[in-house]
């Protein structure tokens, strides 16, 4: 059960905020599916990804779709190493709140649950609400659109805790 609600709470921060707007970064910014001059399939499976490298050109805006064929949540992530080390403090900061509520919750007399539900955690510059992340559950699917603008040396990664470590990461080169 504990693993439920921690799974469903990260699904929950993972969404958009709707007044947020997307950051953009040196290597580019959030685009529109619309404007995407190619479509690259990423496949998840449980701590890989599927291709394991990626290449894309200065000023292409590519439409990644990310499906989930693993049994755990996975991030499709695109940053630097020092982005992807901060995110995942983020993720271990926020892990550790879900546990915290999680431990509180069972422990309450569910009868008397009239209080006003959790808001979601902010994760600042480089969390979910940036544009350049998607969280997705087993067997889901989820879009990420991205117009790079200039070579740089990035990553695309899940940083849920201990699968970047474990090895899911990829090189991505903009060219």
């Amino acid at each position: 059960m504990k693993h439920l609600f921690i799974a469903a709470a990260l699904a929950l921060v993972s969404l958009p905020t709707l007044a947020g707007e997307a950051k953009t970064f040196a290597f580019g910014e959030p685009a529109p599916a619309v404007k995407a001059t190619r479509t690259v399939e990423v496949v998840l499976k449980d701590i890989a990804f599927e291709p394991k490298n990626l290449h894309v050109k200065a000023g292409e805006t590519v439409r990644f779709v990310v499906i989930n064929e693993g049994k755990l949540p996975h991030e499709f992530n695109l940053g630097d190493k020092a982005m992807h080390a901060e995110h995942q403090k983020e993720m271990i900061a926020m892990q550790g709140k879900m546990y915290n509520a999680a431990m509180q919750h069972e422990g309450m007399d569910h009868s008397q649950m009239g209080h006003a539900p959790a808001k979601p955690m902010d994760h600042g510059a480089h969390g979910h609400d940036a544009g350049n992340t998607v969280l997705v559950q087993p067997g889901q699917r989820a879009e990420l659109t991205w117009t790079f603008r200039k070579s740089a040396p990035i990553e695309f990664a899940c940083n849920v805790p201990g699968h970047y470590q474990a090895g899911m990461v990829g090189e991505l080169t903009i060219e």
